[in-house]
């Protein structure tokens, strides 16, 4: 049982140095600051070792961390070495710079193969592991952040699995852990195969009554809106959620969204149809001075489980990703819209040689398409068509 205790301790005025028996000791400074100390042989040299400062440091936490030194040292370790090494861990962030440039000699598309990564880590890791050290992240770390998307975006939560696991690799062979930590997530998510019914989109034909649907919820104003903008864009839900008033142009009725924030890592432009741009004017009027076309109820973004929430309440069979994009491309098969017209409203890059040849965004040919969807979905009469009579 050591000597000290917190009431001796806070008690303790008068500069020196107090030990707690064995080789911790409390350094009382003249100013009355206090600093834990161990005074300890590693490899037949004393040294002090600064534990940490009372109160922030308690009395038991500096038992611990002396015996462990002690432990360390007693074993032929080097307590002030290992120590060192931990504070030169590097961050997430930094380990996957470093396992990027180990690996993107052997991609074949490097720039692209480079942003994806980048594109994916940023959206969906970096904000709750990106500043953590790569020694300090756990499994439950990452299963927040695949567990949210296993079911709905299964084939996003599987890179970010795989890439995550591709850092604590690295980690694993440069010494900075000694597992890696996403092999115990395995038992923790459901099997693939089990999540093939939360991809099954519904007909294009049933996406206007799926919007009616939602409109009739009790759901947030702002939660209905971004979904049917989603709908009308045949944009990402990232895309969406994300939106500021600054990428909205309404004389031009176009939407610009920077490449920091889509999926390629390019600009895109979006051209709006007459419904969306009502949607724009009406969340104007309703949000006020909030820079997010969509915001959040208490501010900030909307979660993509907040919109898939509200969805699956209104008991419609299929997510917002699939209704958003899949059945606009499934509405353009069966619309006899051309393919290239259809892969550019979604933003796909087209590959091989037609890729080489086709440099122009169709802009003017895709606003026609999304007017077009945009009727076909609000049951809005089109433009071109005379109405018969008698």
């Amino acid at each position: 049982m050591g000597k000290l205790t917190f009431k001796k301790i806070q008690a303790l005025n008068v500069p020196g140095l107090y030990g707690d028996g064995g080789t911790l000791f409390l350094r009382v400074a003249p100013r009355g600051s206090k600093q834990w100390v161990q005074r300890l042989v590693i490899r037949k040299k004393r040294q002090d070792l600064g534990l940490g400062g009372f109160p922030l440091t308690s009395l038991n936490e500096a038992r611990e961390k002396a015996f462990h030194n002690r432990k360390s040292a007693r074993n032929g370790g080097d307590p002030v070495s290992e120590r060192r090494q931990r504070e030169n861990v590097p961050t997430f962030a930094e380990a996957l710079e470093k396992v990027i440039q180990l690996h993107e000699g052997t991609w074949k598309d490097k720039g692209r193969t480079r942003e994806q990564w980048h594109n994916t880590m940023r959206l969906y890791v970096f904000p709750s592991l990106g500043r953590m050290r790569v020694s300090d992240i756990e499994a439950r770390d990452v299963l927040q952040i695949v567990g949210p998307l296993w079911t709905e975006k299964n084939e996003t939560a599987m890179k970010i699995k795989r890439r995550v696991s591709v850092v604590m690799d690295w980690a694993v062979m440069h010494g900075y852990r000694t597992d890696n930590c996403v092999t115990a997530l395995k038992g923790n998510l459901p099997k693939a195969d089990s999540l093939k019914g939360h991809y099954k989109m519904i007909p294009h034909e049933d996406v206007a009554a799926a919007i009616a649907k939602t409109k009739a919820s009790t759901a947030y104003p702002s939660t209905i809106a971004c979904f049917e903008f989603s709908v009308l864009t045949a944009s990402r839900s990232q895309e969406s959620r994300g939106a500021k008033w600054e990428e909205m142009n309404f004389r031009s009725a176009t939407w610009d969204i920077p490449g920091t924030r889509t999926k390629t890592g390019k600009a895109f432009r979006v051209p709006l149809s007459r419904r969306a741009v009502k949607i724009l004017e009406d969340q104007k009027a309703r949000t006020g001075d909030s820079p997010l076309v969509f915001p959040a109820p208490r501010g900030g973004m909307l979660s993509d489980a907040t919109v898939s929430k509200m969805v699956r309440t209104c008991q419609i069979q299929g997510v917002p990703h699939a209704i958003a994009r899949a059945c606009f491309r499934s509405w353009c098969a069966d619309s006899n819209i051309s393919r290239e017209v259809a892969e550019a409203c979604l933003a796909h890059t087209v590959q091989g040689v037609e890729g080489a040849y086709q440099r122009s965004d169709l802009f003017e040919r895709r606003r026609s398409v999304m007017q077009q969807w945009a009727d076909y979905v609000t049951g809005a009469p089109r433009a071109d068509v005379i109405p018969l009579h008698g």
